[in-house]
């Protein structure tokens, strides 16, 4: 399994930005498809965005598509997580995964999960 540490979480106001890093402790992390999904209190975890090994190819979903990006740097085994115009609604713990083949949409495929970070967006 990874071990994933996400960081870069905190209290911003709305239409402001934050930029989440996720580090791995792999040899090579260019092995991995990542993921970024959100938890907001009394609701389901919920995904965000995926990037493939090579970062050749992304996902986001329809609700940051356009206002998040998610990018990788494989020679520092880290992954990134770039959100501008956040809104209130955007407050969550965000956590990133890792999963082998291919990227996916789906929580349940990502078998190894950081901590989470806490993100804010005051109105």
């Amino acid at each position: 399994q990874v071990q994933l540490v996400e960081s870069g979480g905190g209290l911003v106001q709305a239409g402001g930005s934050l930029r989440l890093s996720c580090a791995a402790s792999v040899h090579t992390l260019s092995n991995y498809n990542m993921g970024w999904f959100r938890q907001a209190p009394g609701k389901e975890r919920e995904f965000v965005g995926a990037i493939s090994w090579s970062g050749g190819t992304t996902a986001y979903a329809d609700s940051v598509k356009g206002r998040f990006t998610i990018s990788r740097d494989n020679a520092k085994n880290t992954v990134y997580l770039q959100m501008n115009s956040l809104k209130p609604d955007d407050t969550a713990v965000y956590y990133c995964a890792a999963r082998p083949y291919s990227i996916s949409r789906a929580y349940r495929d990502y078998a190894s999960w950081g901590q989470g970070t806490q993100v804010t967006v005051s109105s």
